[in-house]
């Protein structure tokens, strides 16, 4: 029987507060510590609510990373360039860590459903559109690895920095900064390698 509190939540308001609740739970535990009734006694609802907007776990956490891609495609769009976003990317997943955790786990998701596929495909297309932007002296011609080698580049950073292995190189430094002196480390030495190709060699 549903409780004074969950019968005083508005459909859409039930659903932000098992998200919410969720998202804590995984923020300090990880996706694995998930259970439908916990996320129902924490969100002070009926131990049927969590499974009428998601029905399963596997739902939830599905729910979670669309949001979590719509919210990456919103902090990727209008950057200024490839460099920034990464930037944007390194600073979602400092900022919704719960989300970056599950959002790359297709093992724990309902890989078709419409609605992370329509977010996957969103953030993507953002990340691509940076990449379109760059010359291709700086990014060769084959755009579609170059998206793959700058999303491995923002990706493993954040991974690494969100699993405190920058601690030491990092030190006081702002992440951002770290990723953007990185970002353009590689790539100016892009920009050497591709000039030095260009110069005739005798004989």
């Amino acid at each position: 029987m549903p409780t004074a509190k969950s019968s005083s939540y508005h459909h859409g308001d039930l659903r932000h507060a098992v998200l919410t609740a969720a998202l804590d739970v995984i923020a300090a535990e990880g996706p694995g510590a998930l259970s439908l009734r916990d996320l129902a006694r924490r969100a002070g609802v009926s131990h049927a609510a969590p499974a009428h907007h998601f029905k399963d776990r596997t739902g939830l956490l599905t729910a979670i990373a669309a949001e979590g891609f719509e919210l990456l495609a919103d902090a990727l769009a209008d950057a200024a360039d490839l460099r920034e976003r990464g930037v944007r990317y390194v600073r979602f997943g400092v900022e919704h860590p719960a989300h970056f955790q599950v959002m790359f786990r297709p093992d724990l998701l309902r890989g078709d459903d419409a609605a992370l596929l329509a977010a996957r495909t969103r953030a993507g297309a953002e990340l691509q559109a940076g990449v379109a932007e760059v010359p291709t002296s700086g990014r060769g011609e084959d755009t579609r690895l170059a998206g793959i080698a700058a999303w491995s580049l923002a990706h493993g950073f954040t991974t690494l920095l969100l699993g405190e292995n920058l601690r030491e190189p990092v030190a006081e430094r702002d992440p951002e900064d770290v990723f953007r002196a990185l970002a353009e480390l590689l790539f100016s030495s892009n920009r050497e390698h591709e000039n030095r190709s260009d110069v005739p060699r005798d004989g």
